[in-house]
This record gives structure tokens, sequence and C-alpha cells, in this order.
């Protein structure tokens, strides 16, 4: 209890005093985030930061009620309207919805509503569509206005640019339509048209750094404007609301084209009812036909179950295929179906009783990126990273994500120092989506390719006419392609050789005292040649050497001795791995070489049907494309490789060294070693993941037993085999009406061929 002062008043709990102004800032930012998202059609913090935000001023609100005000962000919808459009009041509110983020809380959920409801209820489920909410009013069938969601009372009139949706009718089809409808629904952008739409944006950027330097500008500060101008669009819910509410007659000449882009790549799928007297059905399910049957576009993602068990199956379903939906989602919206329930469960101030948004979990986060960095791979292709400000999306910590090359930085409209949107595609590989471009403050600058290799300096270019990559030339000795080449010799495709990763790779090629100048001597190492070799320990990020926190000296490794300088335990593990690769399969042999096309599939292919290394380079060009799984283009690419004559020089002193480069007993050319397999003749397709098999594992196993490992589903596929979370292939296959495998079964198609699943 707070002490009392002289005058007999009780002090303040100071404990109080915290949550107030803790209440204060976070309304302060959640409307600042709110207004620049609906009115602004930009995100200033990302879906997860803004959650946060709410559940903890609800908290604050539920300890403190005294700190809930009339205007809290905890009880209004959207946010009032601030542009030039003329507002529209909505017949009937515009209601937002509450949020789970977890099985349990679902769960608890739908008890609690059942509960409410007095009785066993139906449950509607459909994808939550990240777009743009509108309100469509029909009278007696007609479009009279469309309007965004402002602030659930009034929103916005986009009703001109509403016509110009794919999906929106002027006229609903059939007959008996009611005196007023409300019809509520999601504007979007498919993922293939937003990339598109990113394009152009990129093209009108181009366009502008070429007038710019016409005028003298130098080209680093050209960029610079023109992304400002034209900024790429950070995600497809931003571009569908910016393409929805522009005003068109109000922007410039470019600016205009790239609207009128912008409307003709929009699109609808509705999603309830606002105002109606008295619905002719009994089912939100059943609205959803009739709208159909309007004209109106409905989600395919819909769905009706009896149980709950069976909504949360929808909701892990669905989460595994969000990225092969045509438009992004960020959950599951669950609903009870029957429309009488609807008034009975009632509505909070900001979201209905009746429904609720299942939350995945963030995929997509806002973080700064420091630096755009140029690396060089095994092939000598140079490609732009970005050095981010660490953040953690999608259970892991993202430091860097690649940019593939300078046309892509372009397109992306990204400069060093903004806040950039992230997200990892498929929850795996880091992508950097664009900029916040509301947040640059002036000090961002244009990234600049550099001219030559940043590891050897020779003058980078593309190898080929069209190519969009810039490349080394120098093969041969540049240290990052040296490198490069040594650690895909170890890697799983190939040798997989444990000892042999990234950093050994790089201890091999580029520490003080390294042993090798390219892969040739690789099997030719000694304990004499690795005890000497030192390693200057650099900074993940910056690449800097770290420093000695005592001496201030670079900190400095011995991978290959110890203290007393003996060989250490790593460096004759290496050897003994080294001396096993030697026998090993012919196929992985040739994928080590770093043959341009040649990976898994092909050297297989040509292990199978030649069964010596010198039988391949003997053959011609019409012997080689003739072999199933190779063509016309792996051809040339082996033939070429053997014409360099350092690549033969790698081939001659492997061979010298111990490497078999052969099958042995193998009868010649023409013959394939797994002809007469179990799965001979049979194509199969493997989607999802599996528990006792890698994507590679199970292609040798395929492989193996004769059979052919395909990635694509079509009619000539004889067996799909679906694993954990399968997108779209395993759609396509029951569209197909193929035959579809879990492991157990696909485990029986390997041991006994079609047999073994009678």
């Amino acid at each position: 209890m707070a002490e009392s002062r002289e005058d007999g008043v009780p002090d303040e709990d100071p404990g109080a005093e915290a949550s107030r102004a803790e209440a204060a800032e976070l309304t302060e930012q959640i409307e600042r985030a709110r207004d620049a998202y609906y009115g602004q059609d930009t995100s200033l913090v990302d879906d997860a930061t803004y959650d946060g935000w709410m559940h903890r001023l609800e908290e604050l609100e539920r300890l403190h009620p005294e700190l809930q005000g009339q205007d809290s962000p905890t009880l209004n919808v959207g946010a009032p309207t601030t542009s030039a459009l003329p507002p529209i009041e909505h017949a009937e509110r515009m209601l937002s919805l509450d949020n789970v983020f977890s099985p349990e809380e679902l769960r608890d959920w739908c008890a609690k509503t059942e509960r409410a409801a007095g009785r066993s209820v139906r449950w509607l489920s459909e994808a939550k569509i990240d777009g743009l909410a509108i309100n469509l009013r029909y009278e007696n069938g007609v479009l009279v206005t469309a309007a965004t969601r402002g602030d659930g009372r009034v929103g916005e009139d986009v009703t001109v640019n509403a016509l110009k949706v794919a999906g929106i009718p002027k006229h609903l089809d059939g007959e008996g339509h009611p005196p007023l409808v409300e019809v509520r629904g999601e504007v979007f952008i498919g993922i293939e048209e937003f990339e598109r739409l990113n394009a152009f944006q990129a093209e009108l950027r181009d366009r502008a750094v070429a007038e710019s330097l016409k005028r003298g500008v130098d080209e680093e500060r050209a960029t610079a404007s023109a992304a400002r101008r034209f900024p790429a669009f950070a995600n497809p819910r931003n571009a569908a609301s910016g393409g929805l509410r522009q005003q068109l007659d109000k922007k410039s000449g470019l600016e205009l084209e790239a609207g009128h882009e912008r409307i003709a790549v929009l699109g609808l799928y509705v999603h309830g009812i606002g105002a109606w007297e008295r619905p002719p059905v009994n089912a939100q399910s059943e609205v959803y036909d009739l709208l159909q049957e309007w004209g109106l576009p409905t989600s395919p993602n819909t769905r009706v179950f009896d149980s709950v068990d069976d909504v949360l199956e929808r909701v892990a379903e669905l989460g595994g295929q969000r990225h092969s939906l045509q438009h992004e989602i960020d959950g599951l919206v669950v609903k009870v179906d029957e429309l009488a329930l609807h008034p009975e469960l009632g509505e909070t101030s900001r979201a209905p009783r009746w429904a609720i948004a299942y939350k995945y979990p963030p995929e997509e986060v806002q973080t700064t990126l420091l630096d755009i960095v140029v690396s060089v791979g095994r092939t000598g292709r140079a490609t732009p990273y970005a050095q981010m400000e660490p953040v953690r999306v999608a259970g892991s910590v993202v430091r860097q994500a690649t940019l593939h090359n300078q046309d892509v930085v372009k397109a992306k409209g990204v400069l060093i120092g903004d806040t950039v949107v992230l997200r990892k595609a498929g929850d795996v590989i880091p992508e950097v989506l664009g900029p916040v471009v509301e947040r640059r403050d002036g000090s961002e600058r244009a990234f600049v390719m550099p001219e030559g290799c940043p590891e050897c300096g020779t003058p980078l270019r593309a190898m080929k006419e069209g190519d969009k990559d810039l490349r080394c030339p120098n093969a041969r000795t540049c240290p990052a392609q040296v490198r490069g080449r040594v650690e895909h010799v170890g890697s799983r495709g190939a040798l997989d050789i444990e000892a042999l990763g990234e950093v050994t790779a790089a201890a091999l090629t580029q520490g003080t005292g390294a042993p090798l100048d390219s892969e040739a001597g690789l099997f030719d190492l000694t304990i004499e040649q690795l005890v000497p070799i030192e390693v200057t320990v650099r900074d993940a990020e910056t690449g800097e050497a770290k420093l000695d926190d005592k001496t201030g000296e670079p900190v400095v490794r011995t991978p290959f001795r110890v203290k007393t300088g003996e060989p250490s335990k790593q460096a004759q593990v290496l050897l003994d791995e080294l001396e096993k690769a030697k026998t090993k399969d012919l196929w992985r042999q040739l994928v080590s070489l770093n043959i341009r096309h040649v990976g898994p599939v092909a050297a297989r292919a040509l292990a199978q049907y030649f069964g010596s290394i010198d039988a391949i380079r003997a053959a011609t060009r019409d012997e080689l494309a003739a072999v199933e799984g190779v063509g016309g283009i792996i051809a040339d690419s082996v033939i070429a490789w053997f014409e360099v004559d350092w690549h033969r020089d790698i081939v001659d002193q492997w061979r010298a060294a111990g490497v078999r480069f052969a099958i042995p007993d193998h009868p010649g050319p023409g013959a394939a070693s797994t002809a007469g397999g179990v799965l001979d003749g049979l194509t199969i397709v493997v989607t999802g993941g599996l528990e006792d098999f890698t994507r590679d594992s199970v292609k040798e196993a395929i492989i193996a037993a004769g059979g052919k490992a395909s990635g694509s589903v079509s009619k000539k596929t004889d067996y799909v085999v679906v694993g954990e979370n399968a997108g779209s292939k395993a759609a396509k296959a029951e569209d197909l009406g193929l035959t579809i495998l879990n492991e157990a079964q696909f485990k029986k198609l390997l041991d006994g061929g079609p047999d073994a699943l009678a």
C-alpha cells in the first residue's frame, strides 16, 4: 500500500505511474503506425511488433482500467481518414478481428464461444488475405459506392478506382437483389502481379536515372534520387492499398503511368456482409454461395468444419501451403457459420465475438540495411549481399541476404542505410523485399557495383550476351573461386567429406601458409603441409580482423595443430576422409570437378552410361547428348570443360593421387547399372519434408532403384510422395488423379516396387 503524506492524501503508486507512462508511449507508437498503415499505405513496423504493442497496451489497461480512455487504440478500429478522398459513412460498422497466436489459444476461444452459444458450433475457416479491406454498397444490385475501412464508421470513397479492380461488378448477376446490401472484401495484389509491378517501377527508375545522367548528374546521386521518386513496394499489401487509394489525376506523368499499371493488377475476394436486412440464408458459408451467384469472387480457400480438431488441422495445412497460394496470407480466419448466432454472441467496441484471426508466426520483419557487399563464388559470379542489423525472423537470427545481381538491387529500389522489409521465403531463405521509404532521412546512399573482382581485382564482365550476372573471368587463380571449388568438393552433393567445409576450405586456400592454389593438389595433402597453416579470425558481418582484448593483435587460430605444435585431431581426420573419398562413386567424383550444369542427376546418368571418366572424355557430343538426362547443353559443357588444360591437370593429379574415376566391373559405354531395378521406367516426384530422407538422399534412393526423380508433376508421373508441408505439387497430383504415397508407402515401393503396394 502506498504511504500517506502528512496531509493524509496517499502517495500515488509508483508502479501505476510507470504503467501510465508506458501506456502513453505505446498509444503514441500504435497511432503513428496506424496512420501510416491506413493513411499512407506503408508499414513503419512489422506485424509482430505492432501486435506486441497492442497486447501490452491491453494488458496494462486490464491491470489499470483508469488508463483506458474512449480514444484508446484497444477500443478503436483502423484510423480516421486523412487523405483528400471524400469520406463515406458505412451503413453498418466495419469491425476488425481479435487475434490468437497458438493452437491452444484458438482451442480456448472456440470452447469459450461454444459455451456462450450454449450448443455445438459449425466453424467456417478462410485464408486471412494480407490486403486492404473494402466495403461495397449495392442498392438493388447496382454498385453505388466503394469505401475503405477508415475508422470503422467512416471510410474513403474509392469508387472510381474500385471499378477498375478485377472482380468488382458494377451490376450484380441474377435477380431479386435486396434494396441495400454491403459486401465486405479484401483487395490484394497477387504474388506474380506484385513482382511485375515492382519490375515496372524499376523501369521507371532506370528511365529517370538515364534522364539525370544526360543532365550531368553523377550516377550515385541519380540512382538515389530515382529510388526516392519511384520506390519499390515493400510488400503486396502496401501496393494494393496505394493502388486503390491513389488519386490518379494528381500524379505526374510517369507516376500516372505507374498508377494505371497498379490498378490493372488489383484483385478481390469477398468474405462477408455488413448491412443486409434479411439475408435469405442461414449460414455464412451459404452467404458466400449467394455472393458467388451474384458474380462476386469468393476465396477458394474456404472450408466448413464440425470440430475444433478439424479446424486446427486446417490451420496446419494452410500454413504449409501459404507460399504456393495466389496471394500473401498472414493467418486463418475462423467464424461461427450460423448467422443466427452472430447477434447472440455480439461484439466488442472493435471486433465481433463470433470470429477470430489465427495469426501465423511472423515472416516479415524490419531492419536496417547496413551495407551491400559483393561476394564471388566458385563459378566466378559476383553476387551483391545485403548486410543488415541482426534480426530474428521465422525462428532464427538473420544478418545477411543475397540480392542476386545489380539488376535485382535496382529492381528492389533499396539504398544503403534504408529500413528494409525482410522475410524468409519458405521459412528458409532470407529475402529483402524492399525499403520503407517513409523512414528515409536523406543519409541513405545508392549501391554501385564494383568494376573489379573484390578478391583478385580482375575486371568483372558478363560471360555471354544477355547475361545479367557479372563474373570474374580469372577462374584459375581467383582466391574466392578456388576456395569455393574446394568447399564444393567436400559438399554433401559431391564427395560428402564432413571435415572439408567452408572454414577448412578457406584455411587450405587463403590462410597463412595455405598449401592449395587450386583444387588439383587436394588429394596430395600431407600432415607437414597442414600443421603450419594459420587463420586470422574475422568478424562475420564486417570482415574485419578480430583483435585480442589484451594485446590488440589480430586473433590467429591454428586449425591443424595444437599448442604443443603437434598435429591436431582435425588434421588427421581430414586426411583420412580424403583417402576414403578416392574410391567413392564415380558420379560424386564428376560432381566434385565443378563442371557447369553437371549436378548429381546428370553425373549419375553419365557415370552409369559410360562407366569411367576416360570414356566420358572420349565421347563425342552426340554420344553425350544421347544419354537420358543429359542433352545438348550439358554435353557442350562437358566437352568445353575438358578443353581447358588446367582442368585436365586436376583429373591427372587426382588420378595420380589414387582417385579411382571408374565404376569397378562396369561393362562399358551403353550399360546402365540400375537397369532392371524395382523402379525401372517409373517417374517419381517427392514434395514436402520426409522424416528419414533429405532432399538429396531421396533422389539418390529413387535413382539407385532404377527410377527417375522428377521435380515437376505431370500426367507422366507414376507416383507422388507427399511429406510434411507439401504444397502445390500435392494439390496438382490430386487434380490429375495420380497415385499419392506417404513416406511408409514410399519405403515399401523402394524395397519391392509397385507389387509391394498391392
